[in-house]
């Protein structure tokens, strides 16, 4: 996939939620009534790179790095507050987790009500 087709999935994930909105050019910030709960992230810092960081559950974020280190990592600036990122320029993305990932970051972050939509829609 290009890195613009990958673009276009994760925004199609994230904006499928309820009241999810994007800002940014380069990084996009992914929020829920101001609260962010994902970033997509292209070349941070001179890279070359492009991935996800997302909010995750206490603890979540070290076990799933611990995962596959080719495709997890513990995000700079934010692990410590539990984040967990996911590299999208990986061969064969696994989809099914990324969009898992962003979900449950997405839930972290949504006020109850908002959240519990997702419940009703699966």
């Amino acid at each position: 996939m290009t890195p613009h087709a990958i673009r276009d999935r994760v925004c199609a994930i994230c904006l499928a939620l309820p009241e999810a909105t994007t800002e940014g050019g380069r990084h996009l910030g992914f929020s829920v009534r101001g609260r962010r709960f994902a970033w997509l992230i292209d070349d941070h810092h001179g890279d070359g790179r492009l991935a996800i960081h997302c909010k995750a559950a206490p603890g979540e974020n070290t076990a799933v790095a611990g995962t596959d280190a080719e495709r997890y990592f513990l995000p700079p600036y934010l692990a410590h507050r539990g984040w967990v990122g996911a590299w999208l320029d990986v061969e064969g993305i696994d989809w099914e987790r990324v969009e898992a990932l962003l979900v449950e970051a997405y839930r972290l972050a949504a006020p109850r009500p908002l959240a519990a939509h997702l419940d009703a829609r699966e």
